[in-house]
């Protein structure tokens, strides 16, 4: 099975999202590569427990990706031999009134990962540069002084927007949190068969809305704001990682590779040392309870 490592995914200069490739060919069989899924995220599992009980990390896990590129299964498989305390997932969708009612990372920030654990945002902070730079009508919702008309939305305002997302990772990455964004980069073809899938298969045709059609008619809009928020927010703190989705096992096995390459790097994440009294006093305990 093919060799890899974090750095083969990382984005770390400019890119042209159509070179970014949507396969990868690992060498080996569909039950290889979940064989080595599994391995994984069982070594993940045991970084996670050291992790809750050090409690000086967090970690956030911010996935994007079109329809259908597999973010809910990812997320799934992943992290299922994780102990429950551990992950917090959470899947933003339309911002309710009380979210509207706040800057639009609040919802974001209140849901940041305490230390010791691993939040996972499926979709993310970067709907408010991509969902709402194709539909820029949506801004309107926020009602944001200043901004009266779409007409007031023009590329100082992105910029802006896009300044205030990089502060607010760099922030919260200076203050214990280890961040991992992943761009599942899934081909049109392939979204394709598996819209259709959602369609032929009726145990799948909960899965399926007319709304995604109507997204897909908009898929070069999409690909020119995700090759923007890969150039303009992929940082040493907060990196991101290009994902080729078309194959699922694969695309889960890669991240998870990635995570425990990188934190396998954090050294001082160590489980705490017992103080001196209760060590020393480890076998008058058991006495008493064995006495009992």
């Amino acid at each position: 099975m093919r060799q890899i490592t974090e750095s083969d995914f990382k984005i770390t200069s400019k890119i042209n999202i159509k070179d970014l490739p949507t396969a990868l060919d690992l060498g080996a069989d569909e039950k290889a590569v979940e064989k080595a899924l599994k391995k994984t995220r069982k070594k993940l599992a045991e970084i996670q427990n050291t992790m809750y009980a050090h409690d000086k990390y967090a970690v956030l896990i911010c996935i994007q990706g079109m329809d259908t590129a597999g973010k809910d299964s990812m997320i799934r498989e992943v992290f299922k031999s994780f102990n429950v305390r551990g992950v917090e997932v959470h899947s933003f969708k339309v911002p309710t009134d009380l979210e509207l009612s706040h800057d639009y990372l609040w919802r974001h920030y209140i849901a940041l990962p305490q230390r010791g654990k691993f939040g996972v945002f499926n979709r993310t902070h970067y709907e408010n540069v991509l969902v709402t730079r194709v539909h820029p009508r949506y801004i309107m919702a926020e009602n944001i002084p200043g901004v009266d008309s779409v007409d007031d939305i023009d590329d100082a305002f992105w910029d802006k927007r896009f300044e205030q997302i990089n502060n607010f990772e760099k922030h919260v990455a200076e203050n214990g949190t280890i961040i991992f964004k992943f761009f599942l980069n899934l081909s049109k073809d392939e979204q394709k068969h598996r819209l259709l899938r959602r369609l032929n298969k009726q145990e799948k045709n909960w899965k399926f809305s007319s709304g995604d059609l109507k997204e897909r008619k908009l898929w070069d809009k999409y690909q020119e704001c995700y090759e923007d928020v890969l150039n303009r927010s992929s940082k040493a703190h907060a990196p991101w990682y290009n994902i080729p989705a078309d194959d699922k096992p694969t695309a889960r096995y890669i991240v998870a590779k990635i995570m425990y390459d990188v934190l396998s790097q954090y050294t001082d994440i160590v489980e705490p040392e017992l103080d001196e009294e209760t060590k020393a006093n480890l076998d008058l305990y058991k006495a008493q309870l064995e006495g009992e």
